[in-house]
């Protein structure tokens, strides 16, 4: 069997390139540091990218789900339908804008909400249903977007794991009201933090740019460039939530590479299915519908605890023993202990999460990694777990 790593391999390590060092130094020379023409570009390229007709540069996803629901007035008394599959973020904004976050269960071969739960879910209180493209497979946005329609409610979609994601050979980006992306570290296209905003309404998106930066009439590079001093206006409360040139100077050549990084994912994800279909202890990722487009964000097994003799987090600490690097996405969100404690959830109300949520291991599936590193995690699991 092949021998064990000797050095450590990280999860979701990005690919970064001398190009964005060079760009990211090019633009510190620049003087434009703040947010500026870079970031003004980048934001064209990836509204061209989704097919969007607007697309607002942040500092996180978090910050445009935050925006997204406070642009459709969202607010107390209000309820946010979401899954309990997916990191924090993802409900503690409907909490920071003062709605109530409603969990619906998620389908079991998809881990994506299940359209008949967020059919039970939606009440006279829900304004909108926010989805997240759990792992970068599209959720079904067609049953989605019909129960919104349906009941007048919006769709806000999480895509932090979906950049590239296609749903029915549309891109993810261009078919809900709202839909935000994530630029962090381990994401597929990296800004470091940073996040992405595109809609198709005007307003929503004028609205959205000028909350993301105070609430002021006029950014830092059109008040100071070379057309002269424009004072500004504070229209609203705002945020300090605008994306900087620095971040953008790495988006632009990330978003450049992204569909040749995504086929070195692809490749990965194949020798990983190649390798573990049939293990008797591990389910692999369910199929994608060959309709749609995975962004290939998380490779995600489920171990089977009842016969591995070891629990998930026993394993990934075993592995980690191994020199590999892994990630858990998620534990059930409605069992942490805020959720848990604010809104009265449970055990047993969501099951197919909480089922997931205590199998689930992410292994590492970066462009950096080598086919060699590939080699590397599936000889660790079948070390730990066997052939």
């Amino acid at each position: 069997m092949r021998e064990r790593r000797s050095n450590f391999l990280v999860f979701g390590s990005p690919a970064i390139g001398e190009e964005e060092i060079a760009e990211v130094v090019a633009t510190l020379r620049s003087g434009w540091l703040g947010t500026g023409p870079r970031v003004a570009r980048f934001e064209k390229a990836f509204r061209a990218y989704v097919g969007s007709a607007h697309a607002v540069a942040l500092n996180s996803c978090t910050a445009g789900l935050h925006l997204a629901l406070n642009a459709l007035g969202i607010g107390p008394g209000d309820e946010v339908v979401t899954t309990p599959l997916t990191f924090s973020a993802t409900a503690n904004v409907i909490v920071h804008v003062g709605a109530t976050p409603v969990f619906a269960d998620v389908d079991p071969q998809t881990m994506n909400l299940n359209p008949n739960a967020v059919a039970a879910a939606l009440t006279s209180r829900t304004r909108a249903i926010l989805p997240v493209h759990f792992a970068g497979r599209p959720c079904d946005m067609d049953a989605l977007l019909s129960l919104a329609r349906r009941r007048a409610v919006a769709v806000v979609e999480d895509a932090a794991h979906a950049t590239e994601a296609r749903f029915r050979g549309r891109p993810i980006g261009s078919l809900g009201d709202l839909t935000c992306f994530s630029f962090y570290v381990t994401k597929n296209l990296v800004t470091g933090e940073g996040g992405m905003l595109t809609t198709d309404r005007e307003e929503w998106a004028d609205a959205i740019r000028i909350r993301s930066l105070h609430g002021i009439s006029r950014d830092a590079w059109k008040r100071y460039s070379a057309e002269g001093f424009q004072p500004y206006d504070t229209l609203y409360p705002g945020y300090k939530y605008n994306m900087t040139d620095l971040q953008a100077a790495l988006g632009l050549l990330q978003l450049a590479r992204l569909e040749s990084n995504l086929a070195i994912r692809e490749r990965h994800w194949r020798r990983y299915d190649e390798a573990f279909t049939g293990h008797p202890l591990l389910t692999i990722p369910a199929p994608v519908d060959p309709r749609d487009r995975h962004a290939r964000h998380l490779y995600t097994l489920l171990l089977d605890v009842d016969h591995a003799g070891m629990t998930r987090n026993e394993l990934v600490t075993r592995l980690k023993a191994e020199n590999i690097g892994t990630g858990i996405h998620f534990t059930a969100l409605h069992l942490h202990t805020y959720y848990a404690q604010t809104y009265c959830y449970r055990r047993g109300q969501f099951p197919v999460t909480e089922f997931i949520g205590e199998r689930t291991f992410s292994l590492p599936l970066s462009a950096k990694l080598t086919d060699e590193d590939v080699e590397d995690v599936i000889a660790a699991v079948r070390r730990v777990l066997g052939p």
